[in-house]
């Protein structure tokens, strides 16, 4: 045979019975009957360096809220790799934190993005991580003045807008990553290296479900900073641009053409309990009951407090959450907010090659993670993040996968699986390189999910099938 052949040009021309099983499991450890620990070399999936670092990248981050925090925590973990020397955060706490943590200098300080490009350029990178509809101008502003760019997603608030930061990319060379952490996830690692491989024959469709839970729906789509779409972007983008990038990264091919469906059902004023009040804590007949009550998610339960600045005294945090509760959307009744985004969305997508992905975002769960089936002509697999299992038609064989922690040892507190510091890793080479080839997530690839996400809002507003213009 050429030696130059595939292995899963090999499948298809010798019929390999064991075929999907074989891939499934070379190399792996066997830890009881049919169940595998894998472990990733990334550098087989992705590039390795080539030239190793010769001093720390420098960034200065605009936005230290939690996603701020999430990539600045790679410089406080890996500090011969990347340094903050600025940061950009109108909250006098949030800024007062993150210059101690990173020890920044207090003329490097700034109120606003726009303070940052006052001075004459001063670092290697700009970390944007500020709410959506302060992503689209800091980002061409910062490529304008030479800097290289983490974007986090979704990367603006248009098609246009996206257009238009990819269009300046092209314009000066400027190195953008999209933060589709999922990307680096070892589980989609995992999932699409097998698709690739042929492990289940000829890739024929998707099936692929984001349950938000529906604490998370209430806390960050229904009183949070996402709770209305005109003010950052349709629940699609905001949420779910990570799911649609992963289908078009997992298939390989364009998309074409999608209908979408959902809406808004239960998270309105109508639904509103007799009793309940404007606020949890006024006098709510109900609030003792109610799965949304902002007194026992933040107050009694102390969950999904990371968007209150709280004194670090821990005596001290339970007044402070409780001022939050009078005076911010966080405490008001999930049933009498000026929400609109919808809390159930579906979609379908037909990619080329005849390729059908389903989408669901469901945000009553009583769980969270990402849930994927992948039907092949040979085979399927079925996954949850933390298991994935591949049955082979041909031996009706299955084997369960399960990745090792070691192989996310330095990263697995990152988030997304540990997606969110491989990603830094990996932008801190591309920068310190001047070499996109370095990222999974450039803007060129990344762009697709977003024009996707708009043709799929596009597509539920009008109750039609959506050409998706690339």
């Amino acid at each position: 045979m050429n030696k130059q052949i595939s292995r899963r040009q090999a499948i298809k021309t010798l019929g390999l019975t064991a075929g999907a099983t074989f891939l499934g499991i070379r190399g792996l450890s066997q830890i009881s009957n049919n169940v595998y620990e894998y472990g990733l070399n990334l550098d087989e999936v992705y590039k390795p360096v080539d030239n190793p670092l010769n001093r720390p990248v420098t960034a200065i981050t605009c936005g230290a809220g939690s996603r701020g925090n999430v990539y600045g925590n790679y410089a406080v973990n890996f500090p011969d790799q990347i340094k903050i020397v600025g940061v950009a955060e109108p909250i006098p706490t949030r800024n007062e934190r993150y210059t101690k943590k990173h020890s920044i200098p207090e003329e490097n300080r700034f109120k606003t993005w726009e303070d940052v490009f006052t001075r004459p350029k001063f670092a290697d990178a700009i970390i944007i991580t500020m709410p959506d509809h302060l992503h689209y101008e800091p980002c061409m502003k910062a490529m304008e003045m030479g800097y290289d760019v983490l974007l986090e997603k979704p990367m603006a608030q248009t098609a246009g807008e996206c257009r238009d930061i990819l269009a300046m990319t092209r314009k000066t060379g400027r190195i953008v990553a999209v933060c589709h952490v999922l990307r680096y996830s070892p589980y989609f690692i995992k999932m699409k290296k097998l698709i690739e491989e042929g492990a289940i024959g000829e890739l024929i469709s998707i099936q692929h479900m984001e349950p938000i839970e529906h604490i998370h729906m209430s806390h960050s789509y229904v009183r949070g900073n996402w709770h209305n779409s005109k003010q950052s972007t349709p629940i699609i983008l905001a949420k779910s641009c990570h799911d649609l990038d992963i289908l078009r990264w997992m298939i390989g091919k364009n998309s074409q053409s999608v209908a979408a469906m959902g809406d808004l059902k239960w998270f309105r004023k109508e639904n509103a309990p007799a009793g309940s009040t404007d606020r949890c804590m006024n006098g709510c007949a109900v609030e003792k009951d109610c799965p949304y009550s902002a007194m026992k998610i933040y107050y009694r339960n102390r969950g999904w407090t990371y968007v209150f600045d709280l004194p670090e005294e821990k005596e001290k945090q339970g007044d402070a959450i409780l001022e939050y509760l009078r005076t911010t959307n966080y405490g008001r009744c999930v049933y009498r907010m000026d929400n609109d985004q919808p809390d159930h969305y579906v979609s379908a997508i037909m990619f080329e090659g005849n390729i059908t992905a389903s989408f669901s975002m469901e945000a009553f769960t009583s769980y969270g993670g990402r849930r994927t089936r992948v039907m092949g002509s040979m085979g399927d697999m079925v996954g949850d993040m933390e298991e994935l299992i591949l049955t082979d038609f041909r031996t009706d064989q299955s084997t369960k996968l399960i990745p090792k922690a070691e192989d996310v040892e330095n990263y697995k507190n990152s988030g997304h699986g540990g997606g969110d510091w491989f990603l830094m890793r990996d932008f801190v080479t591309a920068v310190s390189n001047q070499d996109p080839k370095y990222l999974t997530s450039t803007i060129d690839q990344s762009i697709e999910s977003h024009l996707m996400g708009f043709a799929a809002e596009e597509s539920r507003l009008k109750k039609q099938v959506v050409r998706i213009k690339l």
